[in-house]
C-alpha cells in the first residue's frame, strides 16, 4: 500500500502539468496525492499569460496543514518562483525531515518561456538540492518520443514508486519504464487554434466592409480578444488587427484599380466615417495616398 505524496508546485488549468497533472498520475497509478500549490497561473494550450505567485505565508499554511495531518514520507516539488518560499520549504524540510524529497526543476514552460529567474535558482541550489534525495535531470528521461511535461511526469512517477517502499535505483527504474508506455499525447491540451483560425477567416470575410476592430470578432467567435490574438500569432504570427486590414486594404486596392467609383463611394462602401478618414488608412499601409496609388497605376 502507498503513503501519502505531497507534491509542491505551480497550478495548470490545461492539465498537462503542474499540480492537476501530479495528482492525476499518482492516482492513475494508485497512490495518494495531496498538494500545496506555490503559483496559480492563467494558461491555456497555448501558453502562460500570468502568474500570480503565493507568498511564503501562504504555502507554508498549505504545507504545513498536510504534514502535521497526513505525515507524507515522499514529498515531490515543482515550480519555486520566489525566493522567500524557497527558503520557508528548506526550512520547513529541514524540520519534518520526510524519507525522500524528489525535485523536478521547472525553469521553463513546454512553450520555452522562462519561469524561474536567475537569483531564485540560486537559492534554490543553495538551501533545497541539498536537502533532495533526487534532483531529475534531463538525462534521466528515457529514450523514446518526449511528452509534454516528461520531467513533471517521471518525478510523479517515481514519487509514486518510492511510496511502495522501494529503493531509490529501483523506482527510478519502474518510473522510466512506465513513462516510455505512455501514449504520446498523453498531456497535450485540447487546442482548437486550427479550427478558430479558420472561423475567424470567415467572419473578417463575412464582415469587413462593415467592422474593423478585434473586439467585435473576438464576440462573433465567442473568444476573448486576447485569446484571438494568441491563436493568430501562434498560427501565422500576426494579430488579427494586421489581418482585418489586410483585408480591407486588399479591398480598397482593388476598388481603386478596377472601378471608376469615387473615393467617397468606396470609403462609404467599406465602413469608413470619411473619405479622409479612408485615405489616412490607406496611406498608412501603402506609404501613398489613394490619389497617388491610382495615378501611378494607370
Amino acid at each position: 500500500m502507498s503513503a501519502t505524496i505531497l507534491t509542491i508546485t505551480g497550478s495548470d488549468g490545461t492539465g498537462g502539468s503542474g499540480v492537476q497533472a501530479d495528482i492525476r498520475l499518482i492516482s492513475e497509478l494508485g497512490g495518494k496525492a495531496a498538494s500545496a500549490i506555490t503559483s496559480i497561473t492563467v494558461q491555456n494550450t497555448l501558453g502562460i499569460q500570468e502568474f500570480h505567485d503565493l507568498p511564503a505565508t501562504v504555502v507554508r499554511q498549505q504545507v504545513e496543514a498536510i504534514i502535521n495531518d497526513l505525515q507524507p514520507q515522499i514529498i515531490k516539488i515543482g515550480l519555486l518562483r520566489r525566493t522567500d518560499v524557497v527558503e520557508m520549504l528548506a526550512e520547513v524540510l529541514r524540520k519534518y525531515q520526510p524519507q525522500h524529497i524528489i525535485y523536478a526543476p521547472v525553469l521553463t514552460s513546454a512553450k520555452g518561456e522562462q519561469l524561474v529567474s536567475a537569483s531564485v535558482y540560486k537559492t534554490i541550489e543553495k538551501c533545497l538540492l541539498p536537502l533532495c534525495t533526487v534532483v531529475l535531470t534531463p538525462s534521466d528521461l528515457p529514450v523514446g518520443p518526449r511528452h509534454h511535461g516528461g520531467a513533471n511526469q517521471l518525478a510523479s512517477a517515481l514519487a509514486y514508486y518510492l511510496s511502495l517502499g522501494e529503493n531509490v535505483d529501483d523506482a527510478m527504474l519502474h518510473a522510466q519504464t512506465y513513462l516510455k508506455a505512455l501514449p504520446a499525447d498523453y498531456a497535450d491540451g485540447n487546442s482548437r487554434s486550427e479550427e478558430l483560425y479558420n472561423q475567424f477567416l470567415g467572419a473578417v470575410e463575412r464582415y469587413y466592409n462593415r467592422y474593423a476592430d478585434v473586439a467585435f470578432y473576438a464576440e462573433q467567435l465567442n473568444v476573448s480578444a486576447r485569446y484571438l490574438g494568441q491563436v493568430t500569432r501562434k498560427t501565422v504570427n500576426r494579430s488579427p488587427k494586421a489581418i482585418i486590414d489586410e483585408r480591407i486594404i486588399n479591398e480598397i486596392t482593388i476598388l481603386l484599380s478596377s472601378t471608376n467609383r469615387p473615393l467617397k463611394d468606396i470609403a462609404q462602401r467599406l465602413g469608413f466615417s470619411s473619405q479622409a478618414h479612408l485615405s489616412r488608412f490607406f496611406k498608412k499601409h501603402k506609404g501613398l495616398s489613394p490619389t497617388e496609388f491610382q495615378h501611378k497605376n494607370k
